[in-house]
């Protein structure tokens, strides 16, 4: 059996699925969320996936339950009693479809982390020490695995880093230009994130296409509330959007993306807002929320439709980005074999995709209007029969990527 129990933890919730990873199909998945709080909750959905569903994408079905429960919840430790107790009340049942490990997903595992990997008290150690430079991801990361271990000690656990796909970059592609001494003291450099997904839809891309991975240059566009662009040469990042944070790169929902470092030193000094008011700002109150009070692209579309100005400059600024890195990624590559786009704006919004594509008709990228207007679940084309570059829309599965490497380590 190649059962997995994915945890993805936070500092006060974790969502988890049980999934088979040879199938690609999901028994159940949960959140358990406001862990701490006066007022806990737990959202458990039970699957019955349609078998003849194919990639990996089981058919959500009528007979698919949910339910849920509002009680406090003191920490993680009695989260994952209620999500057992919920496997046990609702099913399906652990027994019947015994997960072989844990797979956790943890975003940030430096440079000392390039591959998944068994999780020991060593490495507890050293995922807790690289919460400075993820101090909202991964020290929820770990009290998700403590609480995993004490209810599933059996089982072996196995920790997946969003920064791993990218510890292929090259020097030149992650060094930061400042004082090297002090970069090296202090982890200074680029790691980039999404790799699970970005390694996930490359590698889905390939198959699709029937064609080798190792054969392939590929751009992969992550279009969520989080986004980033990553350029990928036979299967490896050689360059990737986010930098030492996610705040680096792409305009996002809440994020302002690339920003020339002066600014921060202007705000402080001429609005007189310290550093943790300049964290805030760029991180929750930038990108298309700062642009027109809106982080959700369909709101930013609608404000479009309307001719609100606001909505259509913060569109604007949006796909000139996205536009700098595609052609950015193009040099970079020495041209590409695929364009995909994955996440919930990526793989969603025919506008977006159409204006970060509008202006490389010159690389032999052509995109068919009719087929990027088109609603689809699975992997599907959007270029044209006669573009040289194949353009796709590839739903992306973290869980499941997750669940795969999970059974590699243990194999």
């Amino acid at each position: 059996m190649s059962i997995v129990l994915v945890i993805n933890s936070g500092s006060s919730s974790f969502k988890y699925q049980l999934i088979d990873a040879e199938s690609g199909s999901p028994r159940a998945s949960g959140l358990v969320e406001r862990i701490g709080q006066d007022r806990g909750r737990l959202k458990h959905t039970v699957f019955f996936p349609d078998v003849s569903a194919a990639g990996g994408e089981a058919a959500v079905t009528a007979t698919d339950a949910t339910y849920e429960r509002e009680l406090p919840i003191a920490d993680h430790t009695a989260g994952f009693q209620l999500m057992l107790d919920a496997f046990a009340e609702n099913g399906p049942s652990l027994e019947q479809h015994a997960p072989v490990a844990v797979g956790h997903r943890v975003v940030h595992g430096g440079a000392r982390f390039f591959e998944p990997t068994l999780i020991t008290p060593l490495v507890e150690i050293n995922i807790d020490d690289l919460s400075v430079l993820a101090p909202l991801h991964n020290p929820g990361a770990l009290q998700g695995i403590r609480a995993a271990k004490a209810a599933f000690g059996d089982l072996p656990h196995v920790a997946v880093f969003d920064t791993a796909f990218h510890q292929t970059m090259p020097p030149g592609a992650y060094t930061y230009a400042i004082d090297a001494e002090l970069a090296e003291a202090h982890r200074v450099r680029r790691y980039g994130f999404h790799g699970t997904s970005h390694k996930f839809v490359s590698e889905a891309a390939a198959a699709h296409l029937g064609r080798p991975l190792a054969d392939l240059r590929q751009i992969v566009f992550h279009l969520g509330n989080g986004a980033s662009v990553t350029a990928i040469e036979g299967g490896r990042s050689i360059d990737t959007s986010m930098g030492m944070t996610p705040l680096e790169g792409l305009v996002m929902g809440t994020r302002s993306g690339d920003l020339d470092p002066a600014v921060i030193f202007h705000l402080a000094r001429r609005a007189e807002m310290t550093i943790p008011e300049l964290d805030d700002l760029l991180n929750k109150r930038s990108g298309m929320l700062g642009l027109a009070g809106a982080s959700d692209m369909r709101d930013i579309e609608d404000g479009v439709e309307r001719g609100d100005a606001a909505a259509t400059l913060a569109f604007e600024v949006y796909a000139h980005r996205l536009r700098a890195y595609a052609g950015a990624y193009l040099a970079q590559l020495g041209g590409v074999d695929v364009i995909s786009f994955t996440a919930g704006v990526g793989e969603n919004s025919p506008l977006v995709r159409a204006a970060a594509l509008q202006t490389l008709q010159f690389a032999g990228i052509e995109i068919d209007p009719e087929r990027n207007a088109l609603r689809g679940r699975g992997i599907r084309r959007i270029s044209t029969d006669t573009s040289r570059v194949e353009v796709l829309v590839v739903p992306t599965n973290e869980e499941l990527e997750i669940a795969r490497q999970t059974v590699a380590v243990i194999a």
